[in-house]
């Protein structure tokens, strides 16, 4: 067990680049083909209902409701099977009867979505019309299904991440990426941009079937049988369903800013949905990679924490402390990038086909908007992991409705009063929104923060590693940018080397400072790679 607490954030973390990649590499072929167009724009509108729903109903409130209850289950079947046997199956019955109450929920919400799109569209997209708004309706009618076979994928997360099989579960939506990728590399040269966008929608269906079909498998063995199971009495299964609609609203609230973006980016002109959703997809990148590798391996851990009050607050303290130091080695660098390097990531990632260096440059703006809540948003997710495992979704839930509040308030005042007093140019509202919600972000991080150490005691971000942090990557940035600006080589003019010499070198950089400062994450990381050369 001990060796799994270890290597936990790194098997998310891996499974999690390497989809992450898969993602990067879907939305290049994405923005090849489609570039800013109304197809791509309602190809990305259409991804917003269900997507909204695959993490409302899906990830987000297993991670709240399900994995704290089933984590402590078999930490306690762990500690009592000897004496019990009996008890080596209630974690099993409650995961079943959760699985069977997702199965049908998720069958009522794919046909119904189905026979609601027509209505649904207008929320999503209210500025869409004619052919583009046509074309919205039928992919997210398309998409439905491809959302019930994801929320299910959720289910399998919650038990493989709850027996620390990290890797499995997020590095499953690969195979989803992949088949897009394929759908679109096979149609795409011979198609019109509305037909390409149908059929890379059923691509998508069939990537996710594939997710939860090489999940299956060791999901079963793990759970050593599976059948339908309607056990509502059982008293874990209903204390799971008393914190199910407040895990709703709290872990699924960056898709509730999302979704309130994307409707006022729907008013603006073609290409601000498509550019929202192209930063959005470098954003969330960090996000997940550190801020979610993090979070998801600690809520188990700090679920399965056992003692006194006292002795819980305290090894949750300490375990909250060095969670929040580690997102913010990797969180800090990543903002700087975004803020200093982020037309040669952008560039590196999507110019291409009908991706233009004036688009490269839009998307980079929105990008600097959405870097305003990025540390907020990732160490947030931790603290919303240590409520969790309190089994406490209430506070997380009030919170989050301030969030939501804040980021359709702003979102509206900063993308259609304040950016048109800057600039005529859209590009300046859809950067507005993503900032918008930054500034939200940063007010819900303030009120968990303030709540939880009043129950656990002081936490929170140490101002002097902060800075360290902040010079070592403001000196990596200075660094790249003159590269960028006074070395003139031919090898640079290509996005892709550029982007890989300047941030390689800008990484290396940050790693070297940090490392010579004395801070414990570069120390741990450079010294065992020196260590694993030097055994080679």
């Amino acid at each position: 067990m001990s060796n799994n607490k270890k290597s936990g954030a790194l098997f998310v973390g891996l499974g999690i680049f390497l989809s992450r990649i898969a993602g990067l590499l879907r939305e290049r072929a994405f923005a090849h083909y489609f570039g800013n167009s109304d197809a791509g724009d309602a190809f990305k509108a259409a991804l917003k209902i269900p997507n909204f729903l695959q993490n409302l109903f899906g990830e987000g409130v297993l991670s709240a409701s399900f994995i704290p209850v089933y984590a402590g289950l078999l930490a306690r079947e762990h500690n009592e099977k000897t004496e019990n046997p009996e008890h080596h199956l209630e974690a099993s019955r409650v995961a079943l009867t959760i699985g069977s109450l997702m199965f049908l929920m998720t069958s009522f919400l794919v046909v119904g979505g189905i026979v609601a799109t027509p209505f649904l569209i207008d929320t999503i997209a209210p500025g869409f019309e004619g052919p583009k708004r046509e074309l919205t309706i039928k992919l997210v009618q398309i998409f439905f299904p491809g959302t019930g076979l994801v929320v299910m994928s959720a289910w399998c997360l919650g038990i493989l991440n709850s027996h620390r099989r990290f890797f499995l579960s997020y590095v499953a939506p690969v195979i989803w990426n992949v088949a897009i990728i394929a759908t679109l590399l096979m149609f795409g040269n011979g198609s019109s941009q509305y037909d390409l966008a149908i059929y890379t929608g059923w691509g998508l269906v069939a990537g996710s079937f594939l997710q939860v079909a090489v999940q299956l498998p060791t999901t079963i063995q793990l759970l050593k049988t599976f059948r339908f199971s309607m056990e509502t009495a059982n008293l874990h299964v209903r204390i799971i369903l008393k914190n199910f609609v407040p895990s709703i609203v709290s872990r699924g609230v960056v898709q509730v800013s999302s979704y309130i973006d994307n409707i006022l980016a729907s008013l603006l002109p073609t290409g601000a949905v498509s550019n929202l959703a192209y930063a959005q997809t470098l954003y969330l990148l960090p996000v997940s990679l550190f801020g979610m590798s993090i979070s998801a391996s600690e809520l188990p851990e700090m679920s399965s924490i056992t003692g006194s009050p006292e002795e819980i607050y305290a090894k949750l303290r300490d375990r909250l402390q060095r969670g929040i130091a580690r997102i913010s080695f990797f969180i800090v660098p990543s903002l700087c990038a975004f803020l200093i390097l982020g037309d040669i990531l952008v560039a590196a990632l999507f110019q291409t086909g009908k991706f233009t260096e004036k688009d490269t440059h839009v998307v980079w703006m929105v990008l600097i908007g959405s870097s305003v809540g990025l540390l907020a948003s990732t160490i947030g997710r931790l603290y919303s992991s240590t409520f969790f495992s309190l089994k406490d979704t209430k506070t997380t839930l009030n919170f989050a409705i301030v969030r939501i509040f804040f980021t359709t308030i702003l979102g509206y005042l900063f993308a259609f009063k304040f950016a048109p007093m800057i600039s005529n140019d859209p590009v300046y509202a859809t950067a507005g929104l993503t900032a918008s919600a930054g500034i939200s972000g940063w007010i819900e991080f303030v009120l968990l923060q303030k709540k939880l150490n009043k129950i656990i005691g002081k936490t929170g971000v140490e101002y002097r590693y902060q800075s360290k942090l902040w010079g070592s990557a403001l000196i990596a940035s200075a660094a790249g940018l003159s590269i960028k600006f006074f070395i003139h080589l031919g090898l640079l003019e290509h996005p892709i080397p550029r982007a890989v010499i300047i941030l390689g070198i800008y990484g290396v950089l940050y790693f070297t400072i940090t490392y010579m400062i004395g801070i414990e994450e570069s120390q741990s990381i450079i010294n065992k790679i020196k260590s694993k050369v030097l055994r080679s």
